[in-house]
Formats: C-alpha cells, sequence, structure tokens
C-alpha cells in the first residue's frame, strides 16, 4: 500500500501521478458510461413528452441526440479532468482573465461548450417536428404539415441567433444591447445585403398566409411541373413528374403565374384528328356521333362534350374533340385520355378510312405532239 501511495505521489511537471491518473481515468469513464447514459437522457426526454410523442419511437430520437451528446459528453469529461492538473510555473502562463494560453484554451472551451448545446437543441427541434409532422399525417387537411416545417425552420433561427448572441455575451464578454444598437444602424445596409434572402422570406410568409398551394399539391410554375414536397423560408421544393427535386426560391414561387393542378375541377382533353380525303361524308358523320356516343357514356367525362367537323387541312379532313374529364388525379386524366384514343382509332376503322399523314400529289400532264 505504501508503495503505491509513494508512486502516485512522484511528481512530473508539478503534478503527480495520482492526478494524471485522475484526468485519464475521469476520460475512460466518460467514454464508458456515455452510450448509456444517452440511451438514459433520450428515454427520460421521451417520457416527459410522451403523450406527444406517441406513435414515434425513442430510438428516433436517440439517433437524432447522439452525435451532440457524444460530443457534450467528453468534452464535460476532458474539462473535468484537465482541471485536475495544473500549469507548471516554469511555462510563466498569464492568468486567465489576460489575453494568453489559459484565456484561449477557457474561451475556445466555452465556444464549444456553445456549439454542443445548440446542436443538441436543434436536433431536440428536428425531432419535435417529427412528432408533429406524423400527427399532421394523420388528419386529413395538408396545411397542418406545411405549418409544422414552416415553424420548425423559424424556430432553429431563433435558437442559432440566441446561441450567436450568448456566446457574444458570455465569451467575449460583449454588450448586446450596444451590439443590437449598432445593428440598428446598419440595418440598411444588412437589409441590402440580404435583399433576396429577405424577399424569399416575405415569400414563404405570403405563401403560408395565401396558400396558394400546399404539400402534395400538383403545380406547374414556368417550364416546372411536379407535387409539393417541402416549403422552407427560402425555398420550396418540387418532386417533378421525372422525379428529380427541385428548390424552386420562394419570392419566383409567389411572384410567377403559378398553376395548381390539384385544384382543377375538370382536365381538359382538346386535339384533332385527321382523316383521308377520300372519305365519304357519311362515314365522317358517323365518326362524329359513334364518338359522341361513347363519350357522352362514359362515366368520367363531363357533359357537354364537342366533337365536330372543324377544317379541310392541306392533307386531311379535321375533326375537333373538346372534352373535359371529372377529375383532378393526373393519372386517372390519362387513363380516360387512353381509352378515349383507342377507341377513337377503332371508330375510324370500322367507318371505312384511316387517319391521314402529310402527302403530295403530284399530276403529270401529257403532252400531244
Amino acid at each position: 500500500m505504501g508503495n503505491l501511495q509513494e508512486f502516485l505521489g512522484r511528481v512530473y511537471f508539478e503534478n503527480t501521478i495520482g492526478d494524471y491518473t485522475w484526468c485519464v481515468g475521469i476520460i475512460i469513464f466518460a467514454l464508458i458510461i456515455k452510450q448509456p447514459l444517452i440511451k438514459l437522457i433520450s428515454r427520460l426526454i421521451h417520457r416527459s413528452i410522451k403523450k406527444l410523442a406517441e406513435g414515434v419511437a425513442v430510438k428516433r430520437l436517440e439517433e437524432l441526440e447522439k452525435g451532440p451528446l457524444n460530443y457534450l459528453i467528453m468534452l464535460l469529461a476532458l474539462y473535468i479532468g484537465v482541471n485536475q492538473l495544473v500549469y507548471p510555473a516554469a511555462w510563466d502562463l498569464a492568468p486567465s482573465h489576460e489575453f494568453g494560453w489559459r484565456m484561449l484554451l477557457e474561451k475556445t472551451f466555452h465556444l464549444a461548450l456553445v456549439f454542443s448545446i445548440t446542436w443538441a437543441l436543434l436536433r431536440m427541434v428536428d425531432f419535435i417536428g417529427i412528432v408533429f409532422e406524423h400527427r399532421a399525417s394523420l388528419t386529413e387537411s395538408k396545411l397542418d404539415d406545411q405549418l409544422v416545417g414552416f415553424l420548425k425552420d423559424i424556430l432553429k433561427i431563433f435558437i442559432l441567433v440566441m446561441s450567436v448572441f450568448f456566446a457574444l455575451a458570455s465569451v467575449f464578454e460583449m454588450n448586446i444591447a450596444t451590439l443590437i444598437g449598432g445593428l440598428g444602424i446598419g440595418g440598411l445596409a444588412v437589409a441590402l445585403a440580404a435583399k433576396e434572402t429577405l424577399e424569399n422570406l416575405l415569400g414563404s410568409v405570403t405563401i403560408f398566409l395565401d396558400k396558394p398551394f400546399v404539400i402534395g399539391d400538383l403545380v406547374r410554375i414556368g417550364e416546372i411541373a411536379g407535387h409539393v414536397e417541402t416549403i422552407g423560408l427560402r425555398s420550396t421544393k418540387i418532386r417533378t413528374l421525372e422525379k428529380s427535386l427541385i428548390s424552386v426560391p420562394n419570392k419566383k414561387m409567389v411572384d410567377a403565374e403559378l398553376d395548381n393542378v390539384t385544384e382543377r375541377t375538370f382536365w381538359r382533353m382538346r386535339f384533332a384528328i385527321g382523316v383521308l380525303y377520300s372519305t365519304r361524308a357519311e362515314d365522317i358523320r358517323n365518326i362524329i356521333d359513334q364518338s359522341m356516343s361513347f363519350i357522352t357514356a362514359h362515366p368520367e367525362i363531363e357533359e357537354g362534350p364537342l366533337v365536330k367537323l372543324d377544317s379541310f387541312n392541306s392533307s386531311s379532313i379535321d375533326i375537333l374533340y373538346n372534352i373535359l374529364v371529372k377529375t383532378n388525379d393526373w393519372e386517372v386524366y390519362m387513363k380516360v385520355k387512353e381509352e378515349v384514343h383507342f377507341k377513337i382509332m377503332e371508330i375510324v376503322q370500322n367507318n371505312n378510312t384511316d387517319f391521314a399523314f402529310p402527302s403530295t400529289s403530284v399530276y403529270m400532264e401529257k403532252s400531244h405532239p
């Protein structure tokens, strides 16, 4: 026992082996308990909001908080462990309140601590967002799905801004009131520099209040057409019909002409077919009558369709079809359109004619000697 105490009492760089043992032991202890501790913290948080988080597994919270809590636990263990040691007087380090290595180390630790706590809070916001997204998915309204993403972004920005102010006040000992006053003076310059960002932010507010579309709607804006996936503070993400993901600035979503296809009560089907000039008038009348009979009897087609002889084209006699399909679903519309096209092909072929195609007739005049 005496030999152990003698060994632990040996001094190197003004610290005993016992001091170094405590330092290393604290860090090793943190490495051992960090995973169980993360699980315990996650379960306690999940249990405290058990009714709210019903339907969302605690595993999701553990996955989100694993990174920041790992970082935070090891940071605290390193700080506590290193504080078991003293700096050798021979190094002649300045006190922590004066500029020098001690101050730099202290400030670095405080910044890392603020960073890790901010990271953990942002991940907590992500988990709360998952909880409310799950609850919103249980309702028929799409407005709450849109509101969840919007509020989540706002809360994250608030946490980041507060963390920056807290770091400036506690780490760099700056006067926040003076800083805010300075921001007020330079507010115009900031607004001009961030003009586009502010326009997109106001665009997101307009989308939320005016509700020209909600998450899940099929929209067309310019050359872009697809389903709205998320509405953020800066941009709206659209999953196109080709399954690519496009991010459109909210300013453009508000300013440009936008067609909300989901809000349509009908899909219009307007096209013309051309039959051969050799087709008899009686056959053309039969094509029109039989087409009208099929279309008017179709359960997905609105009353009052139009099928008329339209024009005499350069190489065909054209019949115009103007039909409204009673759906706002693109797939249903395409199914009805296909049925109509196949039926018209059958009707044309059953009436002694065929579809015309661009052609030119050349007549050779015989010359007589």
